[in-house]
């Protein structure tokens, strides 16, 4: 796999500059068949920009594409598939509207003679596609009543339905499960058998060890190494990335937790066809404590929070702030308490794309920056968007800049960035580091630990285990919709975590009696 022979795409000095930033700069990057090429840097390191000259998005400000050896010009997405070339990108591209086979072949349709489309074949591919990734939906499902890991696994089913011969894969893992995940490695292997080329871009490091064959470090638009896997560990990742071997993942604040400042008595939350999506769940959290809800996907976490803020109408249960019960039953209103969400898919409840990094950040505080309620202040809005841009590291060229310029990571943080802007008493984030790079991790959770020392209450969803056990005060796990389990941070250890986030409904429906009362430490 080293030869020179096998690499069948070759970027040669690729440069490309923004208004107000230079993205990449003169990067030379190879991609080898029948093999894993495992690209990694920190948000705003150029990964995405690279991915999107190679897969026709976007075009070099200079530099040179060549396939097979020969110079190519990709003018656009279909330029780069007649050269066999796909991307399943980070941010979702889906229809909602549209069913699971009519996604997978969207602008591709299969036509009888080219006059109508024929359902029935597309399908029956699509079930083909959906059974080798074990998906287990039916094609005419519509793609809004999807889970987002769902809706993951049919943005990789629509490239592979395109049978490329160069196959990017930009954070593929972001929103899976552990068994999902396991699912797309095979499909992975079967592709390598195949002799396809595949990039693979992802911030978990355990992953780009365990599947990765060659590994190529941007930071700050250069190549900073490049290397066979096998001659590399974490630490040199590491250091490649961000030039130190420390991953400063997050440093505990010690401090005394205040009173109870959130209690949720008796939630639940009713399923389509029948049970609950969250089964009598029942917590509380004080004022400076950090609580971490583990648990595989399913597991009734995101909609806990939904529930919390007043998202779902057919909700029921008690939710008490600060010694006060909520009667407030719209997002506006929770919101006002003293309750923020950040939610697990900024793309779609997060931003507004097409405004500022300052109009995002302040969307939900406008009133703090009005006199009279009529008049904005804006030099005011733009100092503290500029105060919290500098907490949160966000690497931006203008507070002006439209949103959607940003990388995924540096988007992640101004999401943040808007929670905080509400002054909130307690901040619920639902996988708060999905499409972070392992800096940005660190500077996201210091800030949620200073926050914390503050007297901030937060409560955060996620999936990885690492993070859950380093950052917690207290870890809850849930499964099928209840609490199956809750320790201290300090007697958490990671074999406990997850057998408890693997109980089956029954083991389940037998321990989570004892655990609807207040958590404690």
């Amino acid at each position: 796999m080293t030869a020179a022979a096998d690499v069948v795409l070759s970027v040669r000095g690729a440069t490309k500059v923004y208004p107000g930033t230079q993205a990449l700069k003169g990067v030379d990057f190879d991609v080898r068949a029948g093999a894993v090429n495992v690209l990694v840097g920190e948000n705003g390191a150029g990964k995405s920009t690279l991915m999107k000259l190679i897969a026709g998005v976007e075009q070099p400000t200079e530099g040179r594409i060549l396939i097979g050896g020969r110079e190519v010009t990709l003018a656009g997405t279909a330029d780069a598939a007649r050269h066999g070339i796909g991307i399943v990108f980070q941010e979702l591209n889906l229809f909602p509207n549209l069913t699971i086979a009519e996604n997978i072949f969207i602008g591709r349709e299969k036509t009888r003679g080219g006059i109508d489309i024929d359902a029935r074949a597309q399908r029956m591919e699509a079930r083909r596609l959906l059974k080798r990734l074990d998906h287990t939906n039916d094609p005419d499902t519509v793609v809004a009543d999807l889970r987002i890991g769902e809706q993951q696994i049919v943005e990789i089913a629509k490239v592979l339905a395109q049978d490329a011969r160069i196959l990017i894969m930009d954070e593929p893992t972001s929103a899976l499960s552990a068994a999902e995940v396991d699912i797309l490695f095979r499909v992975i292997g079967e592709l390598k058998a195949q002799g396809v080329a595949i990039v693979y871009i992802s911030h978990r490091l355990e992953e780009l060890v365990r599947i990765g064959d060659f590994i190529t470090v941007l930071r700050d638009g250069r190549i900073t190494g490049s290397r066979p896997m096998a001659e590399v560990d974490v630490p040199w990742i590491v250091r490649a990335m961000i030039g130190s071997a420390s991953k400063d993942f997050a440093k505990t604040v010690h401090h005394a937790f205040g009173p109870e400042i959130l209690r949720i008595d008796d939630m639940t939350l009713p399923r389509k066809g029948g049970g609950f999506a969250v089964d009598h769940v029942s917590l509380s959290l004080k004022a400076g404590e950090i609580v971490g809800i583990y648990g595989l996907m399913g597991a009734g976490r995101s909609e806990l929070f939904d529930c919390v803020m007043g998202r779902m109408r057919q909700a029921k249960g008690r939710v008490t702030l600060d010694g006060r019960e909520l009667a407030e039953r719209s997002v506006h209103g929770r919101i006002k308490r003293g309750i923020a969400l950040i939610p697990e898919d900024r793309k779609a409840e997060g931003l507004v794309q097409i405004l500022s990094v300052a109009e995002n950040m302040t969307m939900s505080s406008l009133s703090r920056f009005t006199r009279g309620r009529i008049h904005l202040d804006v030099a005011r809005e733009k100092r503290s968007v500029a105060d919290f841009v500098r907490k949160l590291a966000v690497k931006v060229a203008s507070l002006d800049a439209p949103v959607a310029s940003l990388s995924g990571g540096n988007q992640q943080k101004i999401v943040i960035g808007k929670a905080l802007m509400t002054g909130p008493k307690v901040l619920l984030m639902d996988e708060p580091s999905r499409g972070i790079d392992i800096g940005a991790k660190a500077e996201v959770f210091r800030v949620m630990r200073e926050l914390a020392a503050q007297g901030l209450g937060i409560l955060f969803v996620t999936s990885d285990l690492e993070e859950v056990m380093e950052l917690s005060d207290r870890i809850v796990v849930m499964s099928n919709g209840r609490i199956t389990g809750e320790m201290s941070g300090a007697e958490a250890s990671e074999e406990k975590v997850v057998e408890l986030s693997f109980l089956g409904h029954r083991t389940a429906s037998r321990t989570a009696g004892n655990h609807r009362r207040e958590l404690h430490s």
